[in-house]
């Protein structure tokens, strides 16, 4: 169901509006800042901050654009206010701003073990006049760069973490460039930019965000490519022979020669090759570096923006999962947030800031050879091709861990998902038109960021000199809550912000998950409608003749609405009734949408599928049971059950394995097939009582319908 406001069967009614008192603001003490109490609620910001007090959440209005956004990975919004969405498994969604529908515009066939697929989209500066669209994804077959494509290369075997035959899962993501014309992305102009390289069938960190700043230069973030559940939640730096290189993230964030763990800074040219720009980290020719990268020292920089007005790009870094310090091992896991004004490392796996270093712990003899030296930190590990002595780690901004933070109490407490927003820019949106949903002054030049895991949207607030000086929740009234497992945040060219949540849930459509845009309405502004659609009935053979209803549909403000309905998604109206019937002459799943206008020309949307022909499968996990006892290393029996108008194809069956961290999870391996075994890894280094193994089961038929099931268990006590 699509572009409704928040309500309906996951939210919990219209906004609540916060009219006594302003919202609460969190004081904190950051790096050159004069040290302050510590941070209690308070009516206003701090002093520093130099700002106005925010406007109450009643002055804002949160609108659902797509309730069903598959796996949604990131957004863009075009300069007309459609919106791009893609998911993981390779689709391209556009909303379109004026029907309300939701269009499939492209899709993808890709690799997808582990955290991989199709990861970001982005548009080019100059999109109005090219129609460029960036996309960064994992093909299909992959190979090392180079290197032959072979059938080995799909990589379907996970790696046990002591492999000799390492070579064959050697892939890599693609950033490339495609047209974007007559409301479809046309794959066959596919310009293909760069190559990261990946190590396939082994979890985890590929990153994989694209911005732009106020030049052209193009930024591309990724991750580590570490797994992290062998290092007990410490800094995964295993250099022994007989460990899979992957162990080890000095091979790819320490490395100067590698393009892993870094923030990638380049300039595309016309034909989809690149030049490096000046100021990078190392200069072109320089032996053992590679010229593209801008940062280093990052274990998976998630989300990044550029304020092009500054220049700054603002990063955040995901932290590792120790929730105490170890004097053998290093400091607690901590998420970061920095501005990134010249090229510099920012220290993973070796330290979280200038005076937080981990240990440089021997995997092999289980002892510690002592604390890294952020001034001076040096990469001996047997994996590194690049230089043996680093830059010196610098400072980020923002610092946290699962407790409540000294410096930084306003980001709250629980599990680390820090991701970067955009700083809003006042002056470029139509602040001043009647009618705009653009947000206030107040937001201008204010550095967005939204946690993951914590469900909320906040503001850095900057003094004079560039530091954050205060942290104030942003909105966190509007809907329940603001946000859930934010994965996206973005002002589009009419001042609103656009979010894409993600849910909770793992690797699947999940119930909470959407797209969204926030609008400003001002003071008893005027809201949207509240649209309601039903359907009878919503699937059935050809002829189908189905009655639509608007029953229940109303306006917040009590004004007179107009009805448009589009059967086929194809951005046509077909009925302006309120309640209309359509008959289905073809087979295929149909996208109703049904758009509903008030009499000052605000409108919202709503849709149901109508599936005609072919029914979507039904699939059951018969195996394993929920709850039941279960230890990590232990080898789990599935059995799936697939219910379906054709003849069931076990070998298109996937069951995937991933290790569940509060509403997040790790996928592990994939296997095929109706029945068989997956063997668990032992996991250290984590509470029992924090993590699970989770299992997933999906069947797609012949027609490209899906269905999938899941179940979750939990450690034997």
């Amino acid at each position: 169901m699509s572009g409704r406001l928040s309500l309906g069967r996951r939210r919990l009614g219209r906004f609540s509006a916060v009219v006594a008192g302003l919202v609460t603001a969190a004081l904190l003490t950051a790096p050159g800042v004069s040290a302050a109490p510590p941070a209690t609620d308070s009516a206003a910001p701090a002093a520093s901050a130099g700002a106005d007090a925010p406007p109450p959440d009643s002055s804002f209005e949160k609108v659902t654009l797509n309730d069903r956004p598959g796996e949604p990975m990131d957004l863009a919004v075009l300069p007309d206010k459609t919106v791009l969405h893609v998911t993981r498994k390779g689709q391209i969604w556009q909303n379109n701003p004026d029907s309300g529908v939701n269009k499939l515009v492209a899709e993808m066939d890709l690799y997808l073990h582990d955290e991989e697929g199709l990861q970001n989209v982005a548009i080019d500066p100059g999109f109005e006049k090219n129609r460029w669209v960036y996309l960064y994804y994992s093909p299909k077959l992959d190979t090392p760069v180079d290197d032959p494509v072979t059938p080995a290369n799909e990589g379907d075997a996970p790696f046990d973490g002591t492999s000799a035959d390492w070579d064959k899962f050697k892939g890599h993501l693609q950033l490339s460039r495609f047209k974007f014309t007559g409301g479809k992305l046309h794959m066959d102009t596919e310009q293909k930019i760069m190559q990261v390289p990946v190590d396939r069938g082994i979890c985890c960190h590929v990153g994989g965000d694209i911005a732009f700043d106020g030049d052209g230069n193009l930024y591309l973030t990724t991750g580590d490519d570490t797994n992290p559940f062998e290092s007990q939640g410490y800094s995964p730096i295993d250099e022994r022979s007989t460990r899979h290189p992957a162990m080890d993230a000095q091979r790819t964030s320490a490395n100067t020669n590698d393009l892993r763990g870094k923030v990638l800074r380049i300039k595309v040219g016309r034909d989809g090759s690149y030049a490096i720009p000046g100021g990078n980290l190392f200069k072109k020719g320089t032996p053992k570096t590679k010229p593209e990268i801008y940062a280093m020292g990052m274990r998976n920089p998630f989300r990044i923006e550029v304020n092009r007005e500054t220049g700054a790009v603002y990063v955040a870094d995901y932290s590792p999962d120790a929730r105490q310090a170890d004097p053998k091992r290093g400091p607690a896991g901590h998420g970061r947030w920095f501005q990134v004004n010249k090229a510099g490392n920012y220290g993973w796996p070796y330290c979280v800031t200038p005076t937080m270093p981990y240990q440089d712990y021997d995997f092999a003899t289980g002892e510690s050879r002592g604390a890294f030296d952020c001034a001076k930190p040096v990469n001996q590990s047997p994996n590194n091709t690049g230089l043996t002595e680093l830059p010196p780690v610098q400072q980020p901004d923002v610092w946290y861990s699962y407790s409540a933070s000294a410096e930084f109490p306003g980001l709250g407490t629980g599990s680390i998902g820090p991701m970067a927003g955009p700083a809003y820019d006042y002056n470029r949106r139509v602040a001043n038109k009647p009618g705009s949903v653009a947000w206030p002054r107040y937001y201008d030049g204010v550095p967005l960021f939204h946690e993951w895991t914590r469900d909320y949207i906040k503001e850095f607030r900057l003094d004079s000199s560039g530091k954050v000086a205060a942290i104030n929740p942003v909105v966190p009234t509007v809907g329940s809550p603001t946000v859930d497992n934010p994965m996206d945040i973005e002002f589009g060219p009419d001042g609103a912000l656009y979010v894409l949540e993600y849910g909770d849930g793992y690797f699947s459509e999940n119930e909470d998950a959407q797209l969204a845009r926030i609008d400003y309405i001002g003071p008893g502004g005027n809201h949207a409608p509240d649209p309601k659609i039903s359907a009878t009935p919503v699937k059935g053979l050809s002829p189908l003749k189905v009655d639509f209803s608007s029953a229940g549909t109303s306006d917040p403000d009590g004004d007179k609405l107009r009805y448009a309905w589009d059967f086929n998604g194809d951005g046509r109206t077909d009925s302006r009734s309120a309640n209309p019937s359509y008959t289905y002459t073809k087979d295929g799943v149909f996208k109703a949408t049904l758009t509903v206008t008030d009499e000052h020309g605000r409108h919202a949307s709503w849709d149901v599928d109508i599936t005609v022909g072919n029914q979507a499968p039904v699939v059951e996990l018969v195996k394993p049971a929920a709850n039941q006892p279960f230890t990590f290393g232990d080898a789990v029996a599935f059995e799936v059950k697939v219910t379906d108008e054709d003849p069931i194809d076990c070998s298109k069956v996937q069951v995937h394995y991933l290790i569940g961290h509060e509403t997040h999870g790790h996928p592990q391996t994939t296997a095929a097939g109706c029945t068989g075994t997956i063997q668990t890894a032992p996991v250290s280094g984590h509470d029992p009582n924090e993590i699970t193994a989770v299992f997933v089961a999906e069947y797609a038929d012949s027609t490209g319908l899906s269905g999938s099931d899941q179940v979750v268990l939990k450690q034997t006590p």
